[in-house]
């Protein structure tokens, strides 16, 4: 957003929100499983992306497919027609029809390392449209690559001098001598029919980091994106593929001596000199690009303010920050480690604006989380385009929706399911507080999310890839191989 629409904004979410909880149901579901089918891991989706206009939807699955959606209702309208259509029918959204896919990457080896590289897309970055043509960026583990999608007609010739029959006559030409009966002769004509989408990849970004790859981020200038992995942060250009600039190296000299590594970056969505990091450690560093070529200093870090409580074996495993994301206009940021959801006012970093409990119910269950390596999932997290509110996966197949704003105590869970509201017990904030319960199977705080006492949350089923329309109450997420779409 531009001018002064960026003040309009800051004041709503600054704003205590006055607006009633919003009331989702299914929209539009894609490669809904039947019952007892079973999936391929290379079918589960692992990245979800919207593009700035809303217009596009771009998933990447373990296979390394793209998949692109384009929204198939009011953008085909007349501006009249379309004010006419909301005038009889108030609320309207967005829907989706599939467009095209194509692979993305491919199962490689590194012969220097001896190590496979897998073909599953970790995450997808629309970058700025041109002369009708799409343009985003994919990555696995150690490639990224620059995609280019447009539409091509089909050309077909027609209009020949030809008989479909083969026999001689009506026109036709024999051993080079025209038929008697021929009254004129007609040249081909080429005629282009309905168009097909086609993808090429325009460059390939290789070699340029020693571990895996963890976020992609395009910067607000347009030319240039920056991509993170676990000790390093490099700089692209878009035009260039064989060189990059490393601008943050956590590398320590000996490695018996890293106490974290970087687990997300973004840039900031406005100013094209600022970007954040998260780490292992729970903090997010902010860093400015003009300050020096290595930003290894930061110019503001947000963190927990320690409270000096009792600490444990797993306190820092679930502080590790999975995800952020900067709001539209850019002075919140949104991120989630694997209990809560924190809003962070990047003008205060003495601590948190908020912070939402998400598996709060889930602290008596960390040691069995540990062993089925449950604690280290990585969740993500989504906020609205107009900063009120924020959404994150949890398990079986559930999102939950808060409300940011100030004042606001908005919640809801869902389930990616046709019937997303069917489960009515709302998910305890807090862990049960009669002894026992913690330990039975099928516990309050189960049934709390269940719906059903005799079975617990189903880890394996686990919802840690969404995203939020950036114009509207419209929200994506991934069911396994799945792609449901939910409105309010």
């Amino acid at each position: 957003m531009n001018g002064g629409g960026d003040d309009e904004d800051v004041v709503v979410a600054a704003s205590a929100d006055a607006s009633p909880p919003l009331q989702w149901r299914f929209s539009q579901v894609f490669g809904e499983r039947s019952a007892g089918e079973e999936v391929q891991p290379v079918d589960m989706i692992s990245a979800i992306e919207f593009d700035h206009s809303g217009d596009h939807l771009a998933t990447g699955d373990r296979g390394g497919r793209v998949v692109l959606f384009e929204r198939s209702d009011a953008k085909h309208s007349s501006g009249a027609r379309r004010d006419l259509e909301e005038t009889d029918y108030p609320v309207r959204h967005p829907e989706f029809c599939y467009k095209t896919e194509f692979q993305s990457h491919d199962p490689a080896f590194d012969y220097l390392k001896s190590l496979e590289i897998e073909e599953k897309i970790n995450k997808i970055r629309w970058c700025q449209t041109a002369n009708g043509a799409l343009f985003l960026l994919s990555t696995n583990d150690k490639i990224i690559k620059y995609w280019k999608v447009q539409d091509k007609k089909i050309k077909k010739i027609c209009d020949i001098n030809a008989n479909p029959s083969g026999a001689v006559g009506n026109g036709t030409v024999a051993n080079g001598v025209p038929d008697a009966n021929i009254s004129s002769l007609r040249l081909p004509v080429v005629t282009s029919h309905e168009s097909s989408p086609v993808a090429k990849c325009r460059r390939v970004y290789p070699h340029a980091h020693d571990y895996h790859i963890n976020s992609i981020s395009n910067n607000s200038d347009g030319e240039t994106f920056i991509s993170a992995d676990d000790l390093r942060i490099n700089l692209w250009n878009l035009e260039i593929s064989n060189q990059s600039f490393n601008i943050v190296d956590v590398k320590p000299e000996k490695m018996e001596d890293l106490s974290e590594v970087i687990t997300a970056a973004e840039f900031h969505p406005t100013h094209c000199n600022v970007l954040a990091y998260s780490s292992s450690k729970g903090s997010i560093r902010l860093i400015d690009l003009r300050q020096s070529a290595l930003c290894d200093s930061h110019s503001k870090l947000f963190e927990e303010p320690d409270a000096g409580g009792s600490k444990s074996f797993f306190t820092e495993i679930i502080a590790s920050v999975s995800d952020i994301k900067f709001a539209k206009e850019g002075r919140y940021l949104l991120s989630r480690d694997y209990m809560t959801l924190k809003l962070w006012d990047i003008n205060m970093d003495s601590g948190p604006l908020s912070t939402f409990q998400v598996h709060e119910y889930l602290k008596p269950k960390l040691c069995d989380l540990y062993e089925n390596d449950s604690i280290f999932d990585k969740f993500e997290c989504c906020i609205s385009g107009n900063g009120l509110r924020a959404a994150t996966g949890s398990y079986s197949n559930l999102f939950r929706v808060f409300g940011v704003s100030p004042g606001s105590t908005e919640t809801a869970t869902l389930e990616a399911s046709r019937n997303p509201t069917r489960r009515h017990v709302p998910v305890p904030s807090r862990p049960p507080r009669l002894g026992g319960m913690a330990g039975r199977a099928g516990s309050e705080s189960a049934a709390g999310v269940d719906g059903n006492s005799n079975n617990a949350l189903d880890y394996t089923t686990k919802l840690l890839h969404l995203a939020w329309h950036p114009n509207e109450n419209l929200i994506a997420c991934a069911a396994g191989n799945s792609l449901y779409m939910y409105c309010a």
